[in-house]
């Protein structure tokens, strides 16, 4: 039983997975947000723009605290049996996979459009300059004694 709480619970993780796969500055509405002024970081478009990290519209750990609040809240919803409401659940199922297989292939479609990628595998690395000797701060020796 419980599906209602069981689809509720993934419509809610799907949409905290979406915020935090999307930019905190979305490119698409930087033409509607240009009362903001220029102080606003926004993604790098071309390859002559000056580099910004990717900040997350949902942090990692609120991400994380949200959704372990969601499964906790869900677990004690469990323990009523006035939420154990009797549902076709394959009609749950099958409605969940569609709506993130769509919200997926548009998140994933403005990835490609604007040239953000969300995760740091597979970008490229600079190496900085090796200033000293490692783990020490440069200008230090560290020695035993």
């Amino acid at each position: 039983g419980f599906y209602i709480i069981a689809y509720g619970l993934g419509i809610f993780l799907l949409n905290q997975f979406i915020l935090f796969l999307t930019p905190k500055q979305d490119p698409s509405l930087r033409d509607v947000d240009d009362d903001e002024g220029d102080h606003v970081p926004r993604l790098p478009t071309r390859s002559t723009d000056e580099f910004r990290p990717f900040m997350r519209r949902l942090p990692e750990f609120k991400f994380w605290y949200t959704t372990f609040k969601a499964i906790v809240i869900s677990l004690i919803l469990t323990m009523f049996s006035i939420f154990d409401i009797p549902v076709f659940w394959p009609v749950l199922v099958i409605y969940f996979f569609t709506l993130f297989f769509l919200t997926m292939r548009q998140r994933i479609a403005h990835m490609i459009q604007y040239k953000y990628v969300p995760y740091s595998y597979g970008k490229a690395k600079y190496a900085g300059k090796n200033e000293g000797p490692p783990g020490g701060a440069p200008g230090i020796k560290i020695s035993s004694y």
